[in-house]
């Protein structure tokens, strides 16, 4: 199995490589050189999860050693099928997604992919400095992957203010040292933005051997596709997905589960009131827009960086035309795509629903009490969006976080204040350990540069 760049000039790698280095050398994504077939399930989460991993990654990672890692990552959770479905309508669903060590959907595949890098690092006797950004989940659910790494060091920037407390402290309350976690004055994209910035910097991409566990590392994407296949073989028809995302990744992992043979009808992206995703579906208008702060933090984001493995593929793989638009989208806020191929790739495969605050806690109420369960803000775009665009047959609506992680939002909408798991009941009253950067990218380079153990 062998990777290439979405932009079109970088190096073929192989998995490790790309695992490693995250982003391609010429700013693209890496993709698979060609889409396998997906090989037939297993008995449970885990040996699906073997199977089809293992399709991607040719022979770097052994059949023995992927098996142990899956079954040892999956072994965190808290619920024996690790991602459970739940039923709370007739012909509605949510899959829980939350019952890993961080309460997020992250934690599915960034607890198989720290430990990759521990097992590809070890081999090669080497170390790695990951940069990454996150909106809320991603950098809790990485540092929790790698904390214990003997051969990592981790930097997550995440926008200050613009998390839940919870999230912030997930982050910042970890007393390892290889961990640090930096509040960036700005927005999730400015934080995205400065990492693709530094993997651009080819002296500090080297000196410090820059690694990334965003979903801009194929890794990642790679994993989230197994619980797409596990939750549609429960159904004797092709269900609808529902996905909360502004990144794109989650839905991306989605579409390729769809495109290599999983049973899907379509899907249905939930968006906030950063609705480029939604206008794009629905209008192919990609402009983007100033971002604000909602109810659903990690969905704040107007530059999904992931739609570029889909556009690569729009583009029957021309990486210079994919370059091109993205450098057009960058310098002018809007990315054209033309009508034959919106058509084609897009409206036979997407819908999309735009769900602000005050729809938001309007159905947390509305779930609570039809079904008792408390849902969080995220989740609750899904299932608002779900029922707005009703399809035949099943929906599956992602449930992306636990409630507890989002409790003001959830209480203000029921009256009932979500508690933490047990493991997690004292996380408000641990120390924090945190800081505070503008988002200049000299700053944030230095700053890289002297906590990394990579020249030490």
């Amino acid at each position: 199995m062998r990777y290439v760049s979405t932009r079109g000039t970088a190096p073929e790698l192989g998995f490790s490589d790309v695992l490693l280095s995250g982003l391609a050398s010429d700013g693209g994504l890496y993709v698979p050189t060609e889409w396998p077939t997906l090989p037939a399930a297993g008995d449970d989460y885990s040996s699906t999860a073997t199977s089809i991993m293992a399709t991607y990654m040719g022979d770097d990672i052994s059949a023995e050693v992927l098996e142990a890692t899956v079954r040892d990552a999956y072994a965190t959770f808290r619920h024996p099928e690790v991602a459970p479905l739940v039923q709370i309508e007739n012909d509605l669903w949510i899959q829980e997604l939350f019952h890993g060590p961080t309460l997020a959907f992250k934690d599915l595949a960034l607890q198989v992919v720290g430990r990759l890098f521990d097992h590809v690092l070890a081999e090669r006797s080497d170390r790695v400095t990951i940069v990454g950004a996150t909106s809320g989940d991603t950098g809790s659910a990485a540092i929790d992957a790698v904390k214990s790494c003997d051969n990592v060091d981790i930097v997550i920037l995440y926008p200050r203010g613009r998390t839940s407390d919870v999230q912030r402290r997930q982050m910042t309350t970890v007393d390892s040292p290889n961990v640090h976690a930096v509040a960036v004055d700005g927005t999730f994209d400015d934080c995205q933005d400065l990492v693709k910035a530094m993997f651009a910097d080819e002296q500090l991409r080297r000196d410090c051997n820059l690694s990334a566990v965003n979903s801009i590392n194929w890794a990642r994407v790679m994993a989230q596709i197994v619980y797409y296949v596990t939750a549609s073989q429960a159904f004797p028809e092709p269900a609808t997905f529902c996905v909360p995302t502004g990144n794109f990744g989650n839905v991306l992992a989605g579409w390729i589960a769809k495109s290599t043979g999983a049973s899907i009808d379509h899907l249905l992206i939930a968006s906030n009131a950063n609705d480029i995703l939604a206008r794009f579906v629905n209008d192919r208008d990609m402009s983007a827009t100033e971002v604000v702060p909602t109810l659903s933090p990690s969905m704040d984001i107007q530059v999904s960086s992931n739609f570029e493995r889909l556009l690569f593929e729009m583009n029957n793989r021309n990486g210079a035309r994919t370059a091109e638009q993205l450098q057009h989208f960058r310098s002018s806020g809007t990315l054209e795509v033309e009508e034959a191929n919106f058509r084609t790739w897009i409206s036979s495969t997407f819908s999309a629903e735009r769900v602000d605050d005050e729809e938001t806690l309007a159905e947390i109420g509305r779930v609570y009490r039809d079904s008792g369960m408390l849902i969080d803000p995220h989740t609750a775009t899904g299932t608002a969006a779900a029922r707005r665009s009703r399809s035949n047959g099943a929906t599956v609506c992602l449930s992306t976080a636990h409630p507890a992680k989002f409790p003001d939002a959830v209480e203000k909408a029921t009256g009932i204040r979500p508690e933490l798991p047990p493991e997690l009941g004292d996380l408000m009253e641990r120390s924090e350990r945190m800081t505070d950067l503008p988002a200049d990218l000299a700053g944030v380079s230095d700053f890289v540069r002297g906590v990394s153990r990579v020249s030490r």
